[in-house]
C-alpha cells in the first residue's frame, strides 16, 4: 500500500484512504483504565472505529498506553503503580497481559488480527533496530493484522524511556510509514491559553510547531494516569511533522471519537512543514543524544546552506560521545539547529575547535575525515 501524508490538508482526510493509507492511533491510560478498571465498552466501541476505518481500506496501527495503569490496580500498588521505577515495571509486567488480551478479543470481534509489539527508546533510536522494528511493522500490516504497540515499561529505565506514548506514537509512525497520527486525549485539540481560562479558543490547523506554539501548552498530564500532557503532545507533532507525517489531536472522551474529528471536524490538525528523507527523519527525531557541538553564526549559516559542519565553525563542545554518535548542533544563541552525526569523538572535537582543515593531521596525528558533521549526515531542524 502507498503510504505518504502530502495529500492531508483536512481532518476529513484522515477518514479517506486515498489521502490516508495508513493511520496511527494513540489511546491514553485515561480513556482505556478507571478506578474500576479496563474500561471495556469504550475500548470495544473505539475497537468498531477500527473496523470501519479498515473497510474505507485503511491500515491501522494503535498505540496503547494503560498497561502500567491495569497492573497497579491488580497489584494494589498505589499512585497508579508509578510510585517507584520499580512498581511501573511490575505493573507493566502483569497490566500488559491483560490489555494485550483486551485488545486481541475486541478487535477479534470484528475479525480483526491483533499484534502486541513492546519497543523502548533504544528499539527506535538505534538504527539497525529502528529498522528492524519497521520490517516487523510494515510485515504485520501487510498481512491484515493491526499492530497494537506499546513502550516496554517493564525494562525500560528512567534514562532510556520514551516516558509518554505521544511521542512513542509519532516515532511508531515513522517507522511504519504512516500518513498521520490521531492522538485521542481528555481535551478537543490545542487552544490558545489554558482552555479553562475566559475566552481560550481551539486552534483547528497548526503549521509547524513554533516557539509561540510552545508557550500555549501546558505540561501537565491532568488525569494523574498518564505520564504526558499537551508539551508531549508538541514533541510528538515536531516528530511526526520532520518526517512528513501530518498529526492531529482530538478528545476520546467523547462517542465515536475518530468519527467525531473526521465528520464534525473537532480536533487540532498538525501539518508537516516538510519531508525528508526515511534517514534523516529518523535523525530528526531522535529523543537522545549524546552531546552538543556549538557554532558560530558563519557555520549556523552554512548549515543552513546545505553545508557540512567544519572545525573552524566550532565555539565550544559538550557531552561524552564517540564516533558516530548523534549530537545536537545549537546556534550563538543557543538554540538547537540541527542533529548529526559526529565523525569524531568529544575529545577529538575539542582539540579541533576554531581551527583549520589544514591543522587537523598535525593535532590528531592521522590523516583527517572531510567534516565535523558531514552534510549527508545532518538534518536541519
Amino acid at each position: 500500500m502507498q503510504t505518504g501524508t502530502t495529500l492531508i490538508s483536512s481532518l476529513a482526510d484522515l477518514g479517506l484512504a486515498a489521502r490516508c493509507p495508513r493511520l496511527v492511533i494513540k489511546v491514553g491510560s485515561a480513556l482505556l483504565v478507571d478506578a474500576a478498571g479496563p474500561r471495556r465498552e469504550w475500548i470495544a466501541a473505539l475497537a468498531g472505529e477500527i473496523a470501519a476505518a479498515r473497510g474505507r481500506g485503511q491500515e491501522v496501527v494503535v498505540v496503547s498506553s494503560g498497561a502500567i495503569a491495569l497492573g497497579a490496580r491488580t497489584l494494589g500498588l498505589d499512585k497508579g503503580g508509578r510510585g517507584s521505577l520499580a512498581d511501573a515495571q511490575a505493573a507493566a509486567a502483569v497490566g500488559q497481559i491483560a490489555l494485550s488480551g483486551l485488545w486481541a478479543e475486541l478487535l477479534g470481534a470484528h475479525g480483526l488480527v491483533a499484534a502486541q509489539l513492546l519497543l523502548t527508546l533504544e528499539d527506535l533510536e538505534d538504527r539497525r533496530r529502528y529498522l528492524n522494528a519497521a520490517a516487523t511493522l510494515g510485515r504485520l500490516l501487510d498481512a491484515g493484522a493491526v499492530p497494537v504497540v506499546n513502550e516496554n515499561d517493564s525494562v525500560a529505565t528512567q534514562e532510556i524511556r520514551f516516558g509518554d506514548n505521544d511521542r512513542l506514537a509519532a516515532r511508531v509512525a515513522q517507522a511504519a510509514r504512516a500518513s498521520a497520527v490521531l492522538l485521542l486525549s481528555d481535551i478537543d485539540g490545542l487552544y490558545d491559553r489554558n482552555p479553562k481560562e475566559p475566552g481560550a479558543k481551539l486552534l483547528p490547523l497548526v503549521r509547524g510547531v513554533t516557539t509561540e506554539i510552545h508557550a500555549m501548552a501546558d505540561g501537565g498530564s491532568g488525569s494523574g494516569m498518564g505520564s504526558g500532557g499537551m508539551t508531549s503532545k508538541l514533541q510528538a507533532a515536531e516528530i511526526a511533522e520532520r518526517a512528513g507525517i501530518a498529526l492531529v489531536i482530538g478528545n476520546g472522551t467523547k462517542d465515536r471519537p475518530v468519527a467525531r474529528v473526521i465528520e464534525q471536524g473537532v480536533g487540532t490538525l498538525f501539518l508537516p512543514k516538510r519531508k525528508t528523507g526515511a534517514r534523516k527523519a529518523w535523525l530528526g527525531g531522535r529523543l537522545r543524544l549524546k552531546g552538543t557541538i556549538a557554532v558560530d553564526a558563519g557555520a549556523a549559516k552554512a548549515l543552513v546552506g546545505d553545508a557540512s559542519l567544519l572545525a573552524r565553525g566550532i565555539t565550544r563542545v559538550d557531552g561524552d560521545f564517540l564516533r558516530g554518535d548523534a549530537v545536537a548542533i545549537v546556534s550563538p544563541e543557543g538554540q538547537v539547529i540541527a542533529h548529526g552525526l559526529s565523525e569524531y569523538d568529544a575529545a577529538e572535537c575539542g582539540k579541533l575547535i576554531g581551527r583549520h582543515s589544514s591543522e587537523h593531521e598535525a593535532l590528531l596525528g592521522y590523516s583527517p575525515r572531510s567534516a565535523i558533521v558531514h552534510r549527508d549526515q545532518l538534518v536541519l531542524l
